[in-house]
């Protein structure tokens, strides 16, 4: 997972691959082994087969939980040296995983291309996150489905992960407002514990979203 901003530095400057690079450069995994939590209570409602996107993917987490179940998934972050570590640990494990270094103003993908997205803890100035979550829409094949979890803009103070840039946090509300087209099957804002590596560790303000192409 990419966050466009961190605690420990300015926006926008941390908005660079340079910063994800040095960060991803560590020999531990930053965020942890496991997939987030959220997204794996959801295995018995994803499918076990076709294509599935994991946007934002860090070191490959998520990306390597959907590709164990059955999914063909491409990983997709500014950090290639993310990208690579997420390859390693695809090999490690026995998993095949697509990976793709690119920035989210310019990546695109056709319509109907996925049958899962998932965007975990990835936030973005305000603009692009409406930009993204626009093509989203495009890119799901009917009965799809997008599955998010970000921080809240309460998260803000709490110091346990998430951007230190309100403009890189939206509210439930501004979230769904823009998944126009999308059927929200859940939505949710509360305080939850995260554990995962030592940047999101503790109480944390988060909203989580799934929504469904018709």
């Amino acid at each position: 997972m990419s966050d466009f901003s961190d605690p420990d530095s300015p926006y926008p400057s941390a908005m660079s691959s340079t910063f994800w690079n040095e960060r991803y450069s560590a020999a531990d995994l930053v965020y942890g082994a496991a997939p987030n939590a959220f997204l794996a209570s959801l295995a018995d409602r994803l499918p076990h087969r076709g294509r599935a996107i994991d946007i934002g993917a860090g070191e490959g987490r998520n990306a390597l939980f959907l590709a164990s179940l059955g999914l063909d998934v491409l990983a997709v972050d500014q950090s290639e040296v993310g990208m690579q570590k997420a390859q390693r640990l695809a090999r490690e494990r026995g998993l095949t995983l697509c990976t793709q270094a690119a920035d989210l103003r310019d990546f695109d993908a056709g319509p109907g291309s996925f049958d899962v997205v998932s965007s975990i803890f990835v936030h973005l100035p305000a603009d692009l996150r409406a930009t993204v979550h626009a093509r989203i829409g495009a890119w799901l094949k009917p009965g799809g489905l997008f599955i998010l979890e970000a921080y809240a803009p309460d998260q803000i103070g709490r110091g346990t992960g998430g951007p230190s840039d309100p403009a890189l946090l939206a509210p439930l509300e501004v979230i769904i407002a823009e998944l126009r087209g999308l059927q929200i099957d859940h939505q949710a804002a509360f305080v939850t514990d995260v554990t995962e590596g030592q940047f999101h560790t503790g109480p944390a303000s988060v909203v989580r979203v799934v929504a469904r192409k018709p």
